[in-house]
């Protein structure tokens, strides 16, 4: 049985649609503090009959507030692993000993493959009538986070809120807001710093300019509690920063002297990172020694240009200049990596980007990869199995031959038919797209850049959309109120 704070959560989420019908941003702050307290509350250890007796009670008061719900579904479909709130981090877990790991650590349980799973959704896809809805056992959870707008509504960005200009006349290749967090945004610069900025000062400002590269800032990830960013620069170094000061706390350098091109945190175990590097090897790094993992090397056919696991974090995929990309199995208790499948997308075509995604709407669970590599287009293919193989599902025109783009999934998905994703392209446009359209497929194009866009990113509540250029600008889009 699920935990009682993820039931408690589950008949809270059911009922949040009903809350302020006029202020759907505050449904969203709601359910997310909920989910803060009621873990939190967890730890306390009160005693089970306790709790139990509460959710009752809670069921029956917001039964007599609001009424009766139309559907009855299960508490345990909508339970929360962690604070975050995208469908990716919703995974069921087992108050049983086999659910915990070899020492007492939690781990998520899988449900099936990844196969058995895209089949189903596929089917589920063909046999509905158009324009239907197909509800899965989390989408009122998730859609109290989303709000009842459609996707046109969801991606209505009105203008400008602010411009960082401090790495003008240098590119910013990468930019990403902490996690959970509508308001602190880095991103990484060609001038060799890296920049945390905050955006609830009012003006928006730079917290802290991050220096010690001698070479330009490749990439870099938050970890999970975003006191720590991991940077690969093209001097040979990760290195490890406190976000608070900016102070470097560890430096570890490659030992073949390669350029280091790309970075990810292992999402279950943030004390490893997986580096990419120009003489096309991927490695895993503990950050707490600064030592490689014994068996967690591989090599590509190329420089390794782009990572991502998906969101168990036991498969790896890394893209390659040379049109690549490379699946690996992820052994959690070693950090070993096994490589398993190779898809050539278009040989010679750099993959600038990978994004990887659980869910690809709420309607189904459909895993799936976006990617960005120098073919004018932009690719979503479909997970298919447990080894990472990847099917072409369908592909968005955009400008993008020669620049190193980057593409997101929208970290909150509308409850009607559709899901979003957003590019930077060549142009100096933003580009949404909906992947459930044929045709017509752009729901929304921000122009502003004076050059190529590089990557965008969202905070937690897509209130807020960042984007940076070849140019050193970065522009923070502000959602239009309605």
């Amino acid at each position: 049985m699920a935990a009682v704070w993820q039931q408690v959560l589950a008949v809270d989420a059911r009922y949040n649609a009903y809350r302020t019908p006029t202020f759907p941003q505050f449904r969203t702050q709601y359910i997310r503090r909920r989910s803060q307290l009621l873990r939190e509350n967890a730890k306390c250890g009160f005693e089970p009959g306790l709790r139990r007796h509460y959710l009752r009670l809670r069921s029956q008061l917001l039964g007599m507030r609001y009424g009766p719900l139309s559907e009855q579904s299960s508490f345990r479909a909508s339970s929360v692993r962690s604070s975050r709130t995208t469908l990716d981090r919703m995974e069921d877990f087992e108050e049983d000993p086999r659910a915990q790991g070899a020492r007492g650590h939690r781990r998520s349980v899988s449900r099936g493959s990844y196969q058995v799973k895209a089949q189903m959704n596929r089917a589920v896809y063909d046999e509905r009538p158009p324009g239907a809805l197909v509800p899965t056992s989390v989408a009122e959870a998730s859609r109290a986070m989303a709000g009842d707008t459609t996707l046109s509504e969801n991606y209505a960005f009105a203008g400008m809120h602010h411009i960082f200009d401090q790495h003008v006349d240098a590119a910013v290749p990468r930019l990403q807001f902490a996690n959970d967090d509508k308001h602190l945004l880095a991103c990484c610069s060609l001038d060799s710093t890296l920049s945390i900025m905050t955006l609830f000062s009012s003006p928006p400002s730079v917290k802290v300019i991050l220096k010690g590269h001698a070479g330009p800032v490749t990439d870099f990830a938050w970890s999970l509690s975003n006191d720590v960013i991991v940077s690969t620069s093209k001097d040979g170094t990760l290195r490890i920063w406190n976000t608070e000061d900016g102070r470097c706390i560890r430096e570890v350098r490659d030992p073949e002297a390669s350029e280091l091109l790309c970075c990810t945190f292992q999402p279950m175990n943030n004390n490893l990172t997986v580096v990419g590097n120009s003489k096309h090897l991927l490695q895993v790094v503990n950050i707490s020694t600064g030592k490689k993992v014994k068996g967690g090397s591989s090599k590509l056919t190329g420089r390794v240009l782009s990572m991502s696991f998906d969101a168990p974090g036991r498969i790896l995929w890394a893209g390659d200049d040379r049109g690549s990309i490379f699946s690996f199995l992820f052994d959690m208790a070693t950090g070993k990596l096994t490589k398993a499948k190779r898809l050539v997308v278009s040989e010679g075509s750099p993959i600038c980007s990978i994004s990887a995604r659980s869910w690809i709407s709420r309607e189904a669970r459909d895993p799936s990869l976006l990617i960005n590599a120098c073919v004018n287009k932009l690719l979503l293919y479909r997970v298919v199995d447990n080894e990472g193989t990847l099917q072409l599902k369908t592909s968005f025109p955009i400008k993008h031959g020669y620049q190193p783009l980057h593409s997101i999934f929208c970290p909150l998905m509308s409850f009607r038919q559709g899901a979003c994703v957003v590019t930077g392209s060549e142009d100096a446009c933003v580009y949404f797209f909906d992947v459930e359209r044929n045709t017509k497929a752009i729901v929304n194009k921000l122009q502003g850049h004076g050059g190529p866009v590089l990557d965008v990113s969202f905070n937690c509540d897509e209130s807020l959309l960042a984007s940076a250029d070849s140019t050193g600008m970065v522009i923070i889009w502000r959602r239009e109120q309605k």
